[in-house]
């Protein structure tokens, strides 16, 4: 073998084993990202009921709704495009409310409810101090 074919085997080799690892990488991360779907794009789509996902959007203002003697809570994800309720019995997160950001995770029922196994709650990312909070005297108006 030639010098010069042995250079280029070694440069495919090192190519190869290059796109392989690019392979294995982005085949780690694509299962690692967690997405959301908005209510309309989830109303569209119509999963299968066993497939997880998870749902994004505010609590829509007045449907929060408790059932009295359990920790289930049912209120409707909404966005500009669909609204979808939401069945959830466990403890919810203290910035969780009405008119809130919210991402639940879980299954999209055959009775057209998200059935989810976790709710987070969405916060801004404008810190805003609590109203009549003395500022330090570091901070400049």
């Amino acid at each position: 073998m030639t010098p010069r074919r042995r250079r280029a085997a070694a440069v495919a080799a090192v190519v190869g084993l290059l796109a392989l690892a690019v392979a294995l990488v982005l085949g780690a991360l694509r299962q690692n990202l967690n997405f959301f779907l908005g209510p309309g794009e989830l109303l569209q789509q119509r999963p299968d009921p066993q497939q997880r996902l998870r749902l994004g959007g505010v609590v829509e203002s007045g449907s929060i709704r408790r059932e009295p003697g359990s920790m289930t809570v049912h209120f409707v994800v909404a966005d500009g495009a669909g609204r979808v309720p939401v069945r959830y019995s466990g403890l919810l997160p203290d910035l969780f409310g009405e008119g809130q950001g919210v991402v639940a995770g879980g299954r999209l029922g055959s009775d057209g409810v998200f059935d989810a196994h976790e709710v987070l709650a969405k916060h801004d990312e404008n810190y805003r101090p609590p109203v009549g909070e003395s500022r330090p005297a570091w901070v400049k108006p």
